[in-house]
């Protein structure tokens, strides 16, 4: 029980890294294979390598949600123009991703959540969404016969425009449609570090050999402060542990997406939901979580009570103690001896989510999981993402820490990463995601969340 979806024995892209591309992307998550595929629009040759399986890390684990409601303001106009790109996503890919727009409702337990949500609605609203406000009359008659609620329920926040995939159907079918559009698709393909020449970016090193190219994207999750170390440039990025489940069939007693402060639920097109513990999450103690502890201090001190910092981290992880931050081209790099993130689940936490559900739904009663699963999200500390060209690699485009909902946004994220790396306008204002923001003394803005 710690695959969202059976993972194939061999690799299914298998193809050999060509001398040359335009652009290589690293990473074969959503934001990578996104990248790749409006590249690829552009006219642009370009090579995706990936250290493990499409989408075998958090674009798989992730809820599968598709929302405007809830977002950085700032990573709102980007998330609206992602939601039009999934509208079309299917029929280009030439099958079903399972995108439906069932909305997405945010459940009050108290009144300050209302109070939360109601600041957020008027946001919403001022970008066009069809975001309102509910009472709790309305929250329950949504939900369909709910019982005696957990965490109490006030009221609630909706989108119905919102909407829901299905993560491990949705990226794999994406990079097969982008094979199809002529990009070469690399899995069990390293890149060890960049090739820099003359101060800027000449290619990359893979485990197969070099590859030349006049820009490279960095989309590696987890793994991009990492890569990023290697080259003498810091960001505070760390990786947080969520666990999630999927239930057997049941009765639909809500479409769509939903989460108050105890538990979230999704509606999956297999009939059953994908179950989590809402605003918990877990962190592995390592270097990076002592070296960055200041940076997310504001954020855990928001909500002190949704993280738990756990034990040394297992070997071989990004934060590992022992994972190594330098090494050279000609050896095996970290992200060969550890090709897949593939964490233990709380299954305690999971145990208390679906008493939670149990309560919620008592004519359903306790579900049973079919499965059970853990991802590392790699998270900022203002729970945006970076979005930038690194002025130390000029060359260089990084898209990482989408923070929990870079699923989403993932299309919209890979259109402007393509029009950065082609010097185009990319139609956003990303000042709020820059690089720089870390060190150039501007005030830590605390996110809404993960």
């Amino acid at each position: 029980m710690d695959f969202p979806f059976p993972m194939p024995a061999r690799p299914e892209h298998d193809a050999i890294p060509p001398a040359r591309a335009d652009v290589v992307v690293i990473g074969g998550g959503i934001a990578g294979v996104m990248s790749a595929w409006y590249l690829r629009e552009r006219g642009l040759s370009v090579v995706l390598c990936e250290k493990g399986r499409i989408a075998g890390e958090q674009s798989s684990r992730n809820w599968g949600w598709v929302r405007q409601q809830g977002r950085d303001p700032a990573e709102l106009p980007i998330m609206i123009e992602s939601m039009r790109l999934w509208q079309g996503l299917s029929a280009a890919a030439e099958v079903d991703l399972g995108f439906r727009q069932t909305g997405v409702l945010y459940i009050a337990n108290r009144p300050a959540d209302m109070a939360r949500h109601e600041a957020w609605a008027k946001i919403g609203v001022a970008h066009g969404l069809d975001t309102r406000m509910l009472g709790a009359g309305e929250v329950r008659g949504m939900l369909k016969d709910p019982g005696d609620w957990p965490g109490g329920l006030t009221g609630g926040m909706w989108t119905a425009s919102d909407a829901r995939a299905e993560p491990w159907i949705a990226v794999p079918a994406l990079a097969r449609a982008l094979a199809r559009r002529g990009a070469v698709v690399a899995e069990a393909c390293a890149v060890r570090a960049l090739d820099m020449v003359a101060g800027r970016v000449a290619g990359v090193v893979t485990e197969r050999g070099r590859i030349a190219c006049d820009s490279v994207v960095l989309a590696g999750g987890a793994w991009s402060a990492l890569f990023l170390r290697r080259h003498g440039v810091t960001i505070p990025q760390l990786s947080v542990l969520s666990s999630a489940a999927a239930t057997a069939p049941l009765p639909e007693h809500f479409a769509g997406a939903a989460a108050d402060r105890g538990f979230a639920f999704r509606r999956r097109a297999d009939g059953g939901y994908t179950l989590a513990p809402g605003e918990f999450h877990e962190v592995f103690l390592g270097p990076d979580t002592l070296r960055h502890a200041r940076s997310f201090l504001p954020h855990v001190l928001a909500d002190p009570l949704g993280h738990r910092i756990l034990p040394a981290a297992p070997a071989g992880y990004p934060d590992g103690w022992r994972t190594p931050r330098r090494w050279g081209t000609e050896e095996a790099s970290p992200f060969e001896h550890q090709r897949i993130l593939n964490p233990r689940p709380n299954l305690r936490a999971l145990a208390k989510v679906q008493d939670a559900f149990a309560r919620a739904f008592p004519t359903i009663g306790r579900p049973r999981l079919a499965r059970a699963w853990a991802g590392m999200i790699d998270t900022m500390p203002d729970v945006v993402p970076v979005i930038d060209h690194i002025p130390a690699l000029p060359g260089l485009v990084v898209a990482t820490g989408l923070s929990g909902h870079g699923f989403g946004i993932g299309p919209g994220i890979g259109r402007v990463v393509a029009d950065l790396v082609a010097g185009r306008d990319t139609g956003h204002d990303l000042g709020r995601f820059r690089f720089a923001r870390f060190s150039d003394g501007s005030s830590p803005v605390v996110g809404p969340g993960l």
